[in-house]
């Protein structure tokens, strides 16, 4: 069956690695190429509307050597006006402004067949206060409001699918963050995916300095991880009263606020505003090899658009069709 010109709506986020100012922003990135394939899509069905994710280096030029290459962001928009979609106009949103308890600025691209894309920005932002009034949310949530109900202090059990692992149970919802999360499901005691890493007891007390002497959602990276004993690349203590800093796919990049551990995939889950009603399956991480093929719960919840605000959005686009 044809169905250009028959399609509401395609929404698609390629994948951002080759872009990402955390990773090596290579413009040969084999990866980069999904971004003329979310292009060739466009082309044959040519939707009435269409929504573009990506990271903010999406927007930045590619520096190699000598030469300096356009940014992708301006080859899609020179595709796309090619394609008749000449009102596609796109702005960099920080999704913390929506209710989300996380830092995470993305690359928002909306176009229309009908000339109305540049209205998706003004609602966006004009009716944000509506939205998050009906959710009962105030303008920042910090993530002990988003996770303070999960901490492991409130207890353990044995994990259901993890064998020779704990996970943790509900505390009090305390906040209205909390409450909405946790709405509309059958509350049981162990929320899906709430397993703890099993840590040494050197890596304890690592994280122990962290909590103590660290500044919240700065990165310690250079020399300064020598004072904590870090060997990684990257660490960072969450903030307990702020959002917190972007989530990546790689756990271990982030320290509790006040537990000496990294989070779960359902704190995880719940940053990035994932409903608890939300079960995630495969494996909980994956390293070396394996990651080509395999897309571990923390990636899962890493490469996604936060559903609080995928909600919101999607609301203003059915409006403007």
């Amino acid at each position: 069956m044809d169905l250009r010109d028959q399609v509401d709506l395609v929404v698609g986020g390629p994948p951002c690695q080759g872009f990402s100012t955390a990773g090596k922003r290579q413009r040969s990135d084999k990866r980069n190429t999904m971004v003329i394939s979310y292009l060739r899509f466009i082309d044959i069905l040519r939707p009435k509307a269409l929504l573009f994710e990506n990271v903010r280096g999406f927007t930045m030029p590619f520096q190699q050597g000598l030469n300096k290459h356009a940014a992708y962001a301006d080859e899609v928009f020179r595709r796309l006006a090619e394609m008749g979609y000449s009102d596609a106009t796109a702005e960099i949103v920080d999704f913390s402004e929506f209710g989300v308890p996380q830092r995470r600025q993305r690359f928002i691209l909306v176009a229309t067949c009908n000339g109305m894309a540049p209205n998706f920005f003004e609602m966006l932002h004009s009716q944000k206060g509506e939205y998050l009034r009906e959710k009962r949310l105030p303008a920042s949530v910090g993530a002990s409001a988003a996770i303070g109900d999960l901490e492991k202090s409130h207890g353990i059990t044995p994990c259901p699918d993890s064998p020779r692992f704990n996970s943790g149970v509900y505390g009090p919802a305390r906040t209205n963050y909390q409450q909405l999360m946790r709405d509309g499901r059958r509350i049981r005691e162990c929320p899906d995916s709430h397993r703890y890493a099993q840590h040494r007891p050197d890596t304890e007390a690592i994280f122990s300095r962290i909590i103590n002497y660290a500044e919240p959602n700065v990165c310690i990276s250079g020399q300064e991880r020598a004072r904590y004993g870090i060997r990684k690349r990257n660490v960072t203590l969450l903030g307990r009263d702020s959002p917190s800093m972007t989530l990546m796919s790689i756990p271990d990049d982030c320290v509790h606020y006040s537990e000496p551990r990294i989070l779960t995939v359902r704190e995880y889950a719940r940053l990035q505003s994932f409903p608890d009603s939300y079960e995630f399956k495969g494996n909980y991480t994956t390293g070396g090899l394996a990651r080509r093929n395999q897309v571990p719960r923390y990636t899962q919840i890493g490469n996604a658009v936060p559903p609080l605000f995928a909600e919101f959005a999607g609301r203003i686009l059915r409006r403007l069709l």
